[in-house]
């Protein structure tokens, strides 16, 4: 065959060819530079890990059951999704849901709702919920309608008052699914029905277990990671008798320490406070495992996020639609507003994980153990073992005493 001569159009077709494969080859040398880079920069600044031989190490391992993770789409046709922004609404309200679920496991489930922060998603848990199932939880999360980062018309704090019945929703529609249905043997403990959720996902699982118009009475068990609590008064926790758990940092930007979790252990009657020495706000959600562990604090952008989607007028109370003094709500008007305080470091968000997940586990092991010597080793464990084992950890009891 004929050399082709340089000299023909019919030549420039393999020069371009090579030149735009060169193009490609360093594109994708490129992107492995930075792929092998930020793997190197993840792996430098890993978290410290739980000291080996300790009680802390043995419970951070998984449970010994296999997760699986279902992902499924539930409609509630009996409430509407309001107008928001340039959104008209609609007159139901639909729930893009992921559910836990242990494999092989023994029934009856306790069951775990957990709820999402402002402007995150149903993933926003998910090292929390595959742990919990893989000791035998099943756990069931939901992008709420207008609070998730898609929701039409943008994100808005304010919806936050239709999300306790969200979380009824959800548990009837667990409740509800048959054995051909559900992905794990045995069914749901109703006895063992529990709520956990980080920031505005921690007032929701407040108000849907102590509130007295918007709680869920079938709840035996509650978490709040990082949620506002300034707007309660000691007499809200009066309304319900479950115990509570308040999980918070001292690095908090969005959701100051002082004037939120601090206060928690003298409203409450049974349950406490775990404080994380230098955990900041979105250091506790799953989405801080990525890149973000690469910042000083996480919360710096989060911040911005959080600015940009919200506009908190000082002097005015966010938290009036919650109900007033006969709801044992207080005028929360001069309650700090988000990021006015700023930390430059903060816990590594993967140190931050372990040691949410340990008091997790152990709090709702306390009480939806099957026997009474595991709800007590769990019990010892947060209240003693942990604080003694763990520098940066400290456990405070309720003040209000127990009831009989």
């Amino acid at each position: 065959m004929d050399s082709p001569d340089p000299n023909c159009k019919g030549s420039e077709a393999p020069e371009k060819s090579t030149s735009n494969m060169k193009i490609l080859r360093i594109a994708l040398l490129l992107l492995l530079v930075i792929a092998v880079s930020v793997g190197i920069a993840l792996a430098v600044t890993g978290p410290e890990p739980i000291p080996e031989g300790t009680t802390s190490a043995a419970r951070l391992a998984n449970g010994p059951y296999a997760v699986e993770q279902t992902d499924e789409v539930w409609m509630d046709s009996s409430r509407p999704t309001s107008a928001n922004g340039d959104y008209a609404g609609d007159p139901d309200r639909t729930f893009r849901t992921a559910m836990w679920s242990p494999e092989d496991a023994p029934g009856p489930h306790p069951l775990l709702v957990y709820s999402h922060g402002f402007m995150s998603n149903r993933n926003g848990g998910q090292y929390l919920a595959e742990h919990l199932a893989s000791h035998g939880y099943v756990v069931v999360a939901s992008d709420y309608p207008l609070t998730h980062f898609g929701a039409p018309g943008g994100p808005n704090a304010g919806d936050v008052i239709n999300q306790p019945a969200d979380v009824s929703f959800l548990i009837d529609r667990v409740l509800a699914l048959g054995p051909e249905e559900r992905k794990f043997s045995g069914g749901i403990d109703r006895n063992r029905i529990g709520v956990l959720g980080l920031s505005l996902g921690g007032l929701t699982t407040t108000l849907v277990a102590f509130h007295p118009t918007l709680g869920d009475p079938r709840i035996r068990a509650a978490v709040s990671i990082a949620g506002p609590s300034s707007m309660f008064g000691p007499d809200y926790f009066d309304f319900a008798d479950l115990p509570f758990l308040m999980i918070a940092g001292t690095h908090d930007a969005m959701i100051q320490y002082a004037a939120n979790a601090e206060r928690v252990p003298e409203l409450i009657t049974r349950g406490g406070l775990v404080t994380i020495a230098e955990a900041s706000h979105a250091g506790f959600s799953s989405m801080a495992s990525g890149p973000m562990r690469l910042l000083g604090n996480p919360d710096n952008l989060g911040c911005q996020s959080l600015l940009d989607n919200l506009d908190p007028a000082p002097g005015t109370n966010p938290f009036a639609e919650l109900g007033d003094a006969e709801a044992g709500m207080l005028d929360a008007s001069d309650t700090p507003l988000p990021c006015e305080t700023q930390f430059d470091d903060a816990l590594h968000p993967g140190r931050q994980h372990m040691l949410t997940t340990l008091a997790v586990r152990a709090f709702f092991g306390s009480h939806f153990s099957t026997s009474q010597e595991g709800r007590e080793a769990h019990a010892r464990y947060l209240e003693s073992t942990l604080p003694a084992e763990i520098e940066g950890i400290d456990y405070a009891r309720a003040q209000r005493g127990e009831r009989g």
